[in-house]
């Protein structure tokens, strides 16, 4: 192993200072800073889903600016088309009078891109971030761009039974490494975030990280490790989500379409790497399988009509899959 226990104790207090500095701005929404840090650590994307108002694009901010990221915000509207999100080619007069192709990047070319509301644009400019998000590159008229390293899409999304929405394909879900529900606050909370947004006081956010260290701290993930028991519980948590399987749970057969595919697996062990290295340790744990199955696999889980018509979610097929492969019944 490249890195000792002491680097991985160090860098656990480390994020535990972004993770302070952050709620510095941030009220409440613990998970959700959890979650979304798990997977910029993971090296993946994120998909925060929640009412309006309630603080997504304030986060995300908070999280480029405490982590000393470059940061673009893409509004995404049903007029919003690909090319304002990767750029294109214009003509330009040069000096000597004649004319030649120049490449205007689009606000995709950054470290964090926030893809705000993700689901108010059509299809066609959502699936314009697909080649960037899974491959990290953009391709235009043929010529191929690699994107910003570290690079991160962290998109909001109103409910999809909100007006004027539209339904993510399934190919760009599954390119989310979890997806992360932002709850309506407390009353405490709400009472706080009025004393922090309608007073005089002013937060300076400071930088507790920068791009050299997030990327060591991206490679510390990778090597933490990952025992045969611990990935054998993992697969049974995705194999256990297919609901055409012969020895299936009860409850998945029932109200599940369709399960979580291979990528699924490995935003599991991707996350609970993460997780573990937030919490300073250089292995992963049961525990952080298990803290980490529902933002991965919710998004991954489609139910069925009998499920939706029951008031299911994927959240609670997810708890029944978690309580009965615990137990050894799936397997």
């Amino acid at each position: 192993m490249a890195f000792t226990e002491q680097q991985y104790v160090e860098m656990s207090s480390k994020l535990q200072q972004v993770k302070e500095e952050i709620h510095r701005f941030i009220v409440g929404q613990e998970d959700a800073i959890d979650y979304t840090l798990y997977a910029v650590l993971a090296d993946g994307h994120a998909l925060l889903e929640g009412l309006p108002g309630l603080g997504k694009t304030m986060l995300i901010r908070t999280i480029s600016e405490v982590l000393d990221l470059s940061f673009s915000r893409i509004q995404f509207t049903p007029d919003l088309m690909p090319a304002d999100i990767t750029g294109t080619s214009m003509i330009e007069r040069t000096a000597d009078g004649k004319q030649q192709f120049t490449f205007q990047a689009g606000p995709i070319f950054s470290q964090m891109v926030l893809a705000d509301e993700i689901n108010r644009a059509t299809p066609k400019t959502q699936s314009a971030l697909l080649e960037a998000m899974g491959e990290k590159t953009v391709t235009i008229l043929g010529d191929t761009k690699k994107m910003a390293r570290p690079f991160f899409v962290l998109a909001t999304q109103n409910p999809i039974e909100m007006e004027g929405t539209y339904p993510l394909p399934e190919a760009q879900m599954d390119r989310f490494l979890c997806k992360i529900l932002v709850p309506y606050p407390e009353k405490s909370e709400l009472m706080e975030i009025m004393k922090r947004t309608t007073g005089a006081m002013e937060i300076g956010l400071q930088k507790i990280m920068d791009t050299e260290a997030l990327i060591e701290a991206q490679q510390m993930v990778k090597e933490v490790l990952v025992a045969d028991e611990m990935l054998e519980f993992a697969t049974d948590l995705v194999v256990a989500t297919h609901p055409e399987r012969v020895d299936a749970i009860d409850e998945v057969k029932q109200y599940a379409m369709y399960g979580s595919g291979p990528r699924g697996l490995q935003s599991l062990i991707k996350l609970a790497k993460a997780r573990a290295l937030m919490n300073g340790r250089f292995h992963v744990s049961v525990a952080d399988i298990k803290s980490v199955a529902k933002p991965v696999l919710r998004h991954r889980m489609l139910l069925n009509y009998e499920g939706e018509a029951s008031g299911k979610t994927a959240d609670d097929v997810i708890d029944i899959i978690l309580e009965k492969v615990q137990q050894g019944v799936s397997r």
